[in-house]
């Protein structure tokens, strides 16, 4: 016996096919680790940037987004110092989150691959300063493990 739907409730509309690669960002993106072209980590995804598709009127926050209107698409991975955020809550200023362009990502998998290297980016200071302030003053840290 079929379930009555309440009144005024339509059947989903299928999903309009998608050029380009469909992620889930809390699934692939989101805490994933990011390397650079050399192999070397650089930082972990906090946030993700979006804007309006090309050509399309960007849509303040506060309005209500019409039916039919095209997917936002993903402009820039965002890291920075979000800890204490996730933490007590709220949100780090945006001048504080330091902006990975999405055109510098090579590939995502495990970890987020870039195609430039990291020593050009200002999201690596973190990894450098563990890497010379902690690690190294362990025994036998300043040597490569490969």
């Amino acid at each position: 016996m079929k379930t009555p739907r309440p009144p005024g409730s339509d059947p989903l509309a299928p999903i309009p096919p998608v050029a380009g690669q469909t992620l889930d960002a809390q699934l692939h993106l989101l805490d994933r680790q990011v390397l650079d072209s050399d192999g070397v980590p650089v930082t972990t995804v906090d946030d993700l940037e979006l804007g309006a598709p090309e050509g399309e009127p960007e849509t303040p926050i506060e309005t209500v987004i019409p039916t039919g209107t095209p997917a936002p698409v993903l402009r820039a991975l965002l890291t920075g110092p979000v800890l204490g955020t996730r933490i007590f809550g709220g949100r780090p200023p945006s001048s504080r989150l330091i902006r990975i362009p999405w055109a510098d990502v090579a590939s995502v998998g495990v970890v987020v691959r870039l195609g430039v290297s990291g020593q050009g980016l200002d999201a690596d200071w973190v990894e450098r300063w563990i890497r010379d302030k902690i690690i190294a003053r362990i025994p036998g840290g300043r040597r490569d493990p490969r």
